[in-house]
């Protein structure tokens, strides 16, 4: 029996609250994989924030394509890969950097979070990345 996800499932499971793992290619180097908060919709793109002149950010500038892993953390074991083309552009306050600290942290606790790290509405010095996914490897072991 196949333990490859159907593509609602893995579609359901890459928009639920998981922390991804994303990889960049690193000239010279192995790729860079960095744990990530992400956000996703059925048929969509995923999308992520992070820091435009960290590691991740200056890497993502040069690169034209990325992955994202996520997973369960329990048995039955699942996880999906995605992989495809890179579009950067600038987020948006409420629209991308508050709603992900929402998605995992609520409410109250996302916008202590923003508040602590200085994430206010000020967007200078973000990257929006958006990951078309074009390729998808994925498993359920429960299915096995």
């Amino acid at each position: 029996m196949s333990t490859a996800m159907t593509r609602s499932e893995r579609e359901a499971f890459l928009a639920d609250v998981h922390v991804g793992v994303l990889c960049v290619d690193e000239p010279g180097r192995g790729p860079l994989a960095a744990p990530v908060w992400y956000w996703y919709e059925p048929g969509g793109d995923v999308h992520v924030v992070t820091g435009a002149g960290s590691r991740k950010g200056l890497l993502l500038r040069q690169a034209t394509r990325a992955s994202l892993v996520v997973q369960t953390e329990a048995p039955p074991y699942k996880y999906v890969t995605v992989e495809g083309p890179l579009a950067l552009g600038t987020p948006e306050y409420e629209r991308d950097i508050r709603k992900v600290a929402h998605r995992y942290l609520g409410p109250v606790m996302g916008d202590r979070y923003l508040k602590s790290t200085g994430g206010g509405e000020n967007v200078a010095g973000q990257l929006l990345v958006r990951i078309t996914p074009e390729r998808w490897l994925t498993v359920d072991y429960g299915k096995a």
